[in-house]
C-alpha cells in the first residue's frame, strides 16, 4: 500500500457569510481556494442537489500537509437537519479560543483548557487552549459508529489504517495513516447513526493505481460503493479520479488519486476574494424574499 493522507472533511453550510466568519475569523483560518459550480456534482460532492453550488476549502496551510475543511453551499438551501454522525473536530489554538470570547461566540469548557463551540450549522469544534503548533493545528475528527469492533475492523483491516489507540470501556478508538496526520477517531454511541440530511464526507488521498484496487476489495468484501471509480473535472484545473465508499455506519469515505489531487488542491491566491466576490453576488436569499418564499430546509 503507498502512502495515504487524509485531505479534508465536507462540511454543508446553509449560510457563507456566517460560516465564514467562523473558520475565517474564529478559527483563523485561510481560505485555500473557492470555486463556483453551475449544476450538481458527478459524484454528489454538494448533496443530492442539482443547480449551482459552490465549494470553499479552509485550513491552516495547503492541503498536502495540512487537514482542512470543504464548505459546500447550495443556493436554494437555507439549512440542513443535523444527525447524531458527526461529533467534532479536534485542534489546537489558544488563537482560537481568544478570537471566540472576542466575537462572544459562545464557548463551553467541557475538559480542563478544552473548548467547545460550534460552528454554523450546528457542527462542533473542539479547541485546545494551548499555543498554535507550526504543523497542522487540526488533531483529529470524530465519527459516531454503531459498532466499535466492526468499524475498527473497517478501518483497519480494509482501508489499512494503523490503530493508535482502543478504550473498549469508553468505547473509543483512534486511528490514522501516519503519526503527523489528522487521525480518525470513532465512537460508540450504543445505537443506530443518523445522519440526517446535514451528513459530511471524510476524504483521502491515495497512489492513482490503488483506486481501482480498493473498489474491487470492497466488492469482494461485499461493502458499499457509493459512487464507482470516476473522473471530476473542475473547470481550469487538474482533472481527478475518485472512488467513494460508505463504512458500516454509512459515513462516506472518498478516495481520490493524490498525484492530480496536489495538482487540483493548489493553494489559489485570490480564494478570499473569490468568496467575497461570491457572496458579494449572491442575491439567493432576497429572491426567495421578494417571492415570498423560503429556502429549502433540507
Amino acid at each position: 500500500m503507498g502512502a495515504r493522507r487524509a485531505l479534508h472533511f465536507v462540511f454543508k453550510v446553509g449560510n457563507r457569510g456566517q460560516s465564514a466568519r467562523f473558520y475565517r475569523d474564529l478559527l483563523g483560518m485561510r481560505i485555500l481556494r473557492h470555486e463556483e459550480f453551475e449544476e450538481g456534482c458527478k459524484a454528489t460532492c454538494n448533496g443530492p442537489y442539482d443547480g449551482k453550488w459552490s465549494k470553499t476549502m479552509v485550513g491552516y496551510g495547503p492541503e498536502d500537509d495540512h487537514f482542512v475543511a470543504e464548505l459546500t453551499y447550495n443556493y436554494g438551501v437555507g439549512e440542513y437537519r443535523l444527525g447524531s454522525d458527526f461529533l467534532g473536530m479536534t485542534l489546537v489554538s489558544s488563537q482560537a479560543v481568544n478570537n471566540a470570547r472576542k466575537m462572544g461566540w459562545p464557548l463551553k469548557e467541557v475538559a480542563k483548557g478544552m473548548f467547545e463551540t460550534e460552528a454554523p450549522g450546528g457542527y462542533k469544534f473542539y479547541l485546545e487552549d494551548k499555543e498554535q503548533p507550526k504543523q497542522d493545528p487540526v488533531l483529529k475528527v470524530t465519527l459516531a459508529v454503531s459498532n466499535l469492533q466492526k468499524s475498527v475492523s473497517y478501518w483497519s483491516d480494509l482501508l489499512g489504517m494503523k490503530i493508535y489507540e482502543t478504550n473498549e470501556e469508553k468505547q473509543r478508538a483512534l486511528l490514522g495513516y501516519a503519526d503527523n496526520q489528522c487521525k480518525l477517531e470513532l465512537q460508540g454511541i450504543g445505537g443506530a447513526v443518523d445522519h440526517g440530511t446535514a451528513f459530511g464526507r471524510i476524504a483521502f488521498s491515495c497512489p492513482k493505481e490503488e483506486l481501482p484496487n480498493i473498489e474491487a476489495l470492497m466488492k469482494k468484501e461485499k461493502q458499499k460503493i457509493l459512487t464507482p471509480l470516476v473522473s471530476l473535472d473542475t473547470p481550469g484545473k487538474a482533472t481527478v479520479q475518485v472512488v467513494i465508499l460508505a463504512d458500516p455506519d454509512g459515513h462516506e469515505i472518498c478516495f481520490v488519486g493524490d498525484e492530480a489531487f496536489r495538482e487540483l488542491s493548489k493553494m489559489d491566491p485570490n480564494g478570499n476574494k473569490l468568496l467575497d466576490d461570491a457572496m458579494a453576488a449572491d442575491k439567493s436569499d432576497e429572491w426567495f424574499a421578494k417571492h415570498k418564499m423560503q429556502k429549502a430546509s433540507a
